[in-house]
């Protein structure tokens, strides 16, 4: 529950929210096509037994974000600090909602809708981060990003 609270907060952000009205008006995506976005308090897997970030109803408009799991960040924790948790929890969300907007514009090509969702979101932490060490490693470990000194 803790983490959902968070997650929304993250992205209830003024700076978030003005940079995702860009990105839907840069897109052409109407506003009016998103009716609800979730933020789940139990995580979601898929049948490979790998996490879901989130899913898009395109029919409903409907976008459902979901957490990690309790196991995941009790060893995230640990391994990399509280405050590099919730750096990443934060920014996990940010991505997996930009990602799901994208989908409501391209919702059978899922490459392009992945290089696209890795373009903004670098757009939006280097607009709005400095490029501490945790922002740039949040973006690896979120993107698994091998060329992360070359802007997309």
């Amino acid at each position: 529950m803790k983490y959902s609270s968070f997650v929304f907060r993250a992205l209830e952000k003024p700076a978030f929210q003005e940079f995702l009205c860009w990105m839907l008006k840069t897109e052409n995506i109407e506003e009016q096509m998103i009716r609800d976005v979730d933020v789940k308090v139990f995580p979601l897997r898929r049948k490979s037994g790998k996490g879901l970030a989130g899913n898009c109803d395109l029919t409903r408009g409907k976008i459902r974000l979901y957490p990690k799991t309790v196991k995941f960040c009790s060893i995230f924790k640990q391994k990399f600090g509280r405050k590099t948790l919730l750096a990443y929890a934060g920014n996990r969300a940010r991505a997996a909602l930009i990602h799901e907007l994208l989908h409501l514009k391209y919702a059978e090509d899922e490459e392009k809708v992945r290089a696209l969702a890795r373009n903004y979101f670098f757009v939006f932490t280097r607009n709005h981060f400095t490029s501490s060490s945790r922002t740039l490693c949040v973006y690896a470990m979120i993107f698994k990003a091998e060329q992360l000194k070359k802007p997309p």
